[in-house]
């Protein structure tokens, strides 16, 4: 999960039950450089308290010491049934740590000028195109796919987990009727549907399928034995089961190998940590230059201002906010991965020659594996360098004041990732509503707003480590914002929603919709609703595989047949149209129909 879902996710938590220290291994007061004993002491605590409370069925984590693996082990089951434990051997789905590897064969190619990821993608893709609402903006280019600044939709949901899924090729044409959510270099939007394209590139320039090039140029010079790039997760006896609140779940194929479709354990991807800290070279190998992997770890996006002071690389995040966040250790250069029930986390410390890699089977182990892996990190970090993390003291909450103008000056609903929030402002704080639940912004002394949830609508319950969150109003490139803030690191959170005119075209639209052309994907969308809200178009709906409620997204009618979702980032600024199939009103959106229920 990238930093910015993961704080806009995160606000939605209402209460964190405080877990008990009993057990917690004590820290010697004196710890040799290079001792990692207590580091494997803790985090294997830290796993099995962690995977008990939040349902993980099994988990694999190795560390890395420049070119060697320190430690490696499996907690729980890879497959519960059979009793057979998670191993370092283990294979999981890795999830979009994939798009590590789809990065480094393009840049492969880049080596040998049989790629220019400045030139459009239309230069080795000429069947790409898509609709497109800006006028004179730049070319999409592999660059910009990689950055996730291609202005290209996120996802493509009809068909991206399904039993038979089609070739991942078969993208490009599937948005053809699609329209680009943002002209390029305009926002940071995650996008697998651009790392799906970049594969499809990557293909036609060498020649050869895409699966069997990575096998040839990445994973077999790294000896990356048991990893494969497959739409479906690996069938042999040293694979992975997949759970959902420790109940077993069918991990479906995925479309999108290039963007997700890696299949490997904790000790592969060890080799590939250990070719980043070796300047890109394995054993004798040079997989890619020194001066490849710089310009692969060099901010890409420091000039576009919507993205604040977040950093992303060539396939890899740069910024970090929240648990993760390790401090005065350099470049903390990472990447995450999620399925329908695998989590991933790969962090490396490229100055320290220190890196990390925690895999899970279970759908509710997202924050289980990046909050494993960074402690793990730290102590390794501490053990080798004598490098500690600053102590985080409390955000100060409730101490500051802002006037009345300033604090109404925020009232209003926003487009988050984490879906509608509306903000109406009380004596002297504010109220924000997300999915039925309520929580306060409270004026803090350093100017900023900080996130309090008052159990019972009376005692302080801490968020954990969002208490140290501020958040903030800014306008940017013309858009009005809000900012959350953390120990210097700026991510955009959401945008203010100003509503437009709804047509009576629209208003007989609302109502109760189903999909009609689901087939045998996975159900990622279901209990949809259409309805009006004050003035603003609300599509709400449920995402039964990822979270419990609903979520909502705000719709800006621009004619009787499209509508844009309002919003910046993932999923948002992109279009929904109306069709017509067998004489009947369809809501088209990413693949699907949309189909009004009768009443």
């Amino acid at each position: 999960m990238n930093t910015m879902t993961k704080i806009a996710a995160g606000i939605t938590v209402l209460a964190f039950m405080l877990a008990g220290c009993a057990g917690m291994p004590k820290k010697p007061e004196v710890t040799a450089r290079g001792d990692y004993s207590y580091t494997k002491e803790y985090v294997s605590w830290l796993a099995r308290k962690e995977m008990k409370k939040h349902d993980v069925t099994g988990l694999s984590i190795a560390l890395v010491d420049d070119q060697k693996v320190v430690w490696a082990e499996g907690f729980g089951y890879a497959d519960k049934a059979d009793k057979i434990p998670a191993a370092p051997e283990t294979i999981y789905r890795a999830g979009s740590i994939s798009k590590l590897f789809t990065a480094t064969a393009v840049m492969q190619l880049v080596e040998k000028d049989k790629f220019d990821i400045d030139k459009p993608l239309k230069t080795y893709l000429p069947e790409f195109s898509i609709k497109s609402r800006f006028t004179d903006a730049a070319p999409i280019t592999p660059r910009t796919l990689m950055t996730h600044h291609s202005g290209l939709p996120s996802d493509l949901l009809k068909g991206m987990w399904t039993r038979n899924p089609e070739p991942f090729e078969n993208e490009v044409n599937l948005l053809r009727e699609e329209y680009a959510a943002y002209p390029p270099n305009y926002v940071f939007s995650y996008s697998n549907v651009g790392v799906t394209l970049l594969g499809h590139a990557l293909e036609k320039v060498a020649g050869r399928d895409f699966a069997a090039h990575m096998k040839t140029s990445v994973l077999s010079p790294l000896e990356m034995t048991h990893s494969a790039f497959s739409q479906a997760p690996d069938r042999s006896p040293l694979g992975a089961k997949a759970y959902r609140k420790a109940e077993e779940a069918e991990e479906l194929p995925l479309r999108g190998t290039p963007a997700g479709g890696l299949n490997s354990n904790v000790l592969d991807l060890s080799r590939f940590i250990q070719m980043v800290l070796a300047g890109g070279r394995a054993g004798e190998q040079q997989i890619i230059k020194p001066e490849t992997l710089a310009e692969m770890l060099r901010p890409q996006n420091a000039d576009v201002p919507l993205d604040l002071n977040f950093h992303t690389g060539l396939g890899w995040a740069l910024s970090i906010l929240g648990n993760a966040d390790i401090r005065n250790a350099g470049p903390v250069i990472h990447h995450s991965g999620a399925t329908l029930y695998h989590r991933s986390m790969l962090i490396v410390l490229p100055e320290h020659k220190l890196g990390v890699v925690v895999l899970a089977n279970s759908a509710t182990a997202g924050n289980v594996v990046n909050k494993l892996a960074a402690e793990a990190l730290k102590l390794a970090l501490e053990a080798k360098s004598g490098i500690k993390q600053p102590d985080q003291s409390k955000a100060p909450v409730g101490e500051g004041s802002m006037s009345q103008e300033a604090l109404k000056a925020y009232e209003g609903r926003y487009a988050t990732m984490a879906g509608v929030i509306g903000i109406t402002k009380k004596s002297d704080y504010l109220q924000a509503y997300l999915m039925n639940n309520s929580f306060r912004l409270v004026p803090r002394p350093d100017g900023l707003l900080g996130l309090q949830y008052r159990l019972l609508g009376i005692i302080p319950i801490s968020l954990g480590e969002l208490d140290q969150v501020g958040i903030s109003r800014a306008t940017v490139a013309g858009r009005e914002i809000v900012k959350a803030s953390m120990n210097g690191q700026e991510v955009l959170v959401g945008e203010r929603i100003t509503p437009v005119p709804i047509s009576e075209a629209w208003q007989t639209r609302v109502g109760e919709y189903e999909i009609a052309n689901a087939g045998d994907d996975a159900i990622l969308v279901d209990k949809i609703r259409l309805r009006r809200d004050n003035g603003l178009l609300q599509l709400e709906y449920a995402m039964p595989l990822f979270i419990d409620g609903r979520m909502s997204i705000a719709i800006a009618p621009l004619s009787d047949k499209e509508a844009l979702i309002y919003g910046l980032g993932r999923g948002m600024g992109e279009t929904i149209r109306v069709v017509t199939v067998g004489g009947e009103e369809r809501l088209q959106y990413s693949g699907y129909l949309f189909k009004k229920k009768r009443e």
